[in-house]
């Protein structure tokens, strides 16, 4: 029995850090695109003073606020869910979940962008976000050192090559 755990393990390992990994990089991505976005539209007068009052937060009010969204969230999720269910409104049931995705990770990596400073006042979230970022970029790195990564890599240049080479005409 445990020669078959291990036979299976290994790969099962492989394609969990897989997904994961291929989570964290979306994340990021819509992390840093959402965040930026978000800040132009903290630009309003009305999100201004919002934002403001929670960039001052102490540092336990800021974890309560990174928490809100989620929660804010949870009942549309919850009726997306019940749409799927319906089977007739599986399609609106999967968007409104995506939105949901879109918007709260808008909204929460502004958030976390305005209260990172009072989170690392907490003498247990610097640590814990420090190996937080170092197991994230050692996992990214062994994606990126893979072969299909550097390989989708040569593949989105010549892409980009072709295009504005078909764009010049």
């Amino acid at each position: 029995m445990r020669t078959i755990l291990k036979l299976i393990w290994t790969p099962l390992r492989w394609v969990l850090r897989l997904i994961l990994a291929l989570l964290i990089l979306f994340e990021e991505w819509g992390w840093r695109w959402f965040g930026r976005v978000m800040g132009y539209v903290g630009r309003l007068p009305v999100l201004r003073v919002i934002e403001r009052w929670i960039a001052g937060l102490p540092p336990y009010g800021a974890l309560v606020m990174l928490v809100v969204p989620a929660l804010l969230l949870l009942p549309v999720k919850i009726l997306a869910l019940w749409l799927i269910g319906k089977k007739k409104e599986a399609f609106l049931g999967i968007s409104v979940i995506l939105l949901a995705k879109v918007l709260g990770t808008a909204v929460v990596a502004r958030i976390y962008q305005l209260i990172h400073p009072a989170l690392m006042q907490l003498p247990w979230f610097a640590p814990l976000h420090e190996r937080w970022l170092r197991w994230k970029n050692a996992l990214l790195a062994w994606v990126r050192d893979s072969y299909v990564w550097r390989y989708a890599r040569v593949l989105k240049r010549r892409v980009r090559r072709l295009w504005a080479a078909a764009m010049a005409k």
